[in-house]
């Protein structure tokens, strides 16, 4: 049992310290267009973001937004490619994703 509440630790720590170094990508690199306060801004907030985007859907969008703007419904793309490492782009992601924690894909419809 305690070794099963040591995993659980380092487990949740390391999701933890991903986000958090995603904050700091984000303040560096995201921040300027986009808010986490809904306080506007040329892109979207990371929250609407949050509720409608999967992880791995950010990543590909950090990535590569120029490839993925239709995709994701906008008629233009205005966000750059950001000079970001595989690990940079994956603890953004985590930081935004965590964000809001339920999902709309987590709504269920009543019949």
């Amino acid at each position: 049992m305690r070794f099963i509440i040591v995993l659980m630790t380092i487990f949740f720590s390391a999701a933890f310290a991903d986000a958090q170094r995603g904050k700091a990508v984000y303040e560096a690199n995201c921040a300027q267009c986009h808010s986490i306060h809904m306080t506007g801004g040329l892109g979207r907030d990371f929250n609407l973001v949050s509720y409608t985007r999967t992880k791995q859907e950010i990543m590909d969008y950090v990535e590569s937004p120029d490839r993925m703007y239709r995709k994701f419904g906008y008629s233009a793309n205005a966000m750059p490619t950001l000079p970001l490492t595989e690990d940079e782009m994956k603890d953004v992601a985590d930081f935004i994703d965590a964000l809001q924690p339920f999902k709309k894909w987590m709504v269920t419809k009543k019949d």
